[in-house]
């Protein structure tokens, strides 16, 4: 086996580069932000000056900044760049443009695989962190062209989860927060029996898949999801078996 260096890459061995935004929310296991959440590691970047209001605008703003932390994370060995906001799907087509590496922003991009699985008269649950935040241009963004059904719920007027994520008051009650999702994911599909599967825009929610899908007994996605499938075909291990 040999090994060369490549220019400018400056590290090695994380294949999956993750951009962040300037946040004060804790990422506990299970959220992209959070290394451990993975079984490989990764790299981050902040995108300089960027929050999630920026991506909520109908001209988003900060794209210099995500471009930039993109070409750091590639000259840091990076060969995949995943996305830490599912609003970030503002910035996918252009990021794709900028960058030599794979983009894979928002847990939206999810959405026409999902509904291509499921029958003509399903829907897919989707659900967000703020009812505001996700507008139709994003969900257009996200089908990609595609005819998918899409129901959505958010978090909003949930008290744990709004002191954390929505204010960003630096603490998070993880039982609190997962009682919250667990009741909108029920109510979701309670009140609609066509939803055969959910998607969790908000990345700050993988952390209660287990828990949701105990309760709901479907087919969760997340960002989480998205980053494990593609590195999995970024990453190929010999099959080891019997003959």
């Amino acid at each position: 086996m040999i090994y060369r260096a490549r220019t400018p890459q400056t590290g090695y061995g994380r294949p999956i580069g993750i951009i962040l935004l300037e946040e004060h929310i804790p990422c506990p296991p299970g959220t992209p932000g959070n290394p451990t959440t993975f079984s490989h590691p990764v790299c981050y970047e902040v995108a300089s000056g960027v929050g999630t209001q920026d991506l909520r605008r109908a001209n988003p703003g900060g794209l210099e900044s995500f471009i930039a932390a993109g070409r750091r994370l590639v000259e840091r060995g990076a060969w995949a760049i995943a996305g830490n906001c599912g609003l970030m799907v503002v910035h996918q087509e252009a990021l794709a443009r900028a960058l030599p590496v794979p983009i894979l922003l928002s847990s939206l991009l999810q959405i026409p695989l999902i509904a291509r699985m499921l029958g003509p008269d399903a829907a897919i649950g989707v659900i967000a962190s703020d009812k505001n935040s996700l507008s139709e241009d994003h969900l257009r963004l996200a089908r990609a062209g595609s005819n998918a059904r899409i129901v959505l719920a958010s978090m909003d007027g949930r008290p744990f989860f709004t002191a954390a994520v929505g204010e960003e008051k630096g603490e998070l009650d993880f039982d609190g927060v997962t009682a919250e999702v667990v009741d909108v994911a029920r109510t979701l599909v309670a009140a609609n029996p066509e939803v055969k599967a959910l998607l969790f825009e908000c990345v700050d929610l993988p952390p209660y898949a287990h828990a949701t899908q105990a309760a709901v007994g479907l087919p969760i996605f997340d960002m989480i999801t998205l980053i494990e499938h593609f590195r999995s075909a970024l990453v190929r291990n010999p099959f080891i078996g019997v003959y």
